[in-house]
C-alpha cells in the first residue's frame, strides 16, 4: 500500500478553509478511481517540533502505479489545480509526502 500524506498549517480563516476543503476538494479527490482510503484528522496534539498542524489528510492506494495513474488523470490534475489555486491561498503552508506502508 502507498500513502500520500498532506499536512495543512493553521489557516487564517478556518471556516473558509473547511468550506472549501470539505465542499470542493474532498469531492474532487474522491473521484480518483484507485483511491482506497481517505481519512482526515484534526487537532493533532503537538509532542515535538513547531505548532501542530490544523488538518492531516491520509490517502491510500494499492500501489505507486495506481496512485500515479490517478494523479495523471483529469480528476487528479483538477485536484492538484485546486490545491494550487485555492487551498494554498487558504492555508499558509501545505506539506506533503508519499511513502510505502510496511506492516510489522
Amino acid at each position: 500500500m502507498v500513502r500520500f500524506l498532506v499536512l495543512y498549517q493553521q489557516p487564517a480563516d478556518a471556516a473558509a478553509f473547511d468550506r472549501h476543503y470539505f465542499g470542493v476538494h474532498v469531492p474532487l479527490v474522491k473521484r480518483l478511481p484507485g483511491l482506497r482510503r481517505y481519512t482526515v484528522s484534526r487537532d493533532a496534539a503537538r509532542i515535538r517540533g513547531a505548532e501542530p498542524f490544523y488538518l492531516v489528510a491520509e490517502l491510500d492506494w494499492d500501489d505507486t502505479a495506481s496512485m500515479q495513474r490517478d494523479f495523471a488523470s483529469p480528476a487528479g490534475q483538477e485536484s492538484a489545480r485546486d490545491v494550487d489555486n485555492n487551498l494554498a491561498k487558504l492555508s499558509p503552508g501545505i506539506h506533503s509526502m508519499v511513502y510505502e506502508l510496511e506492516e510489522l
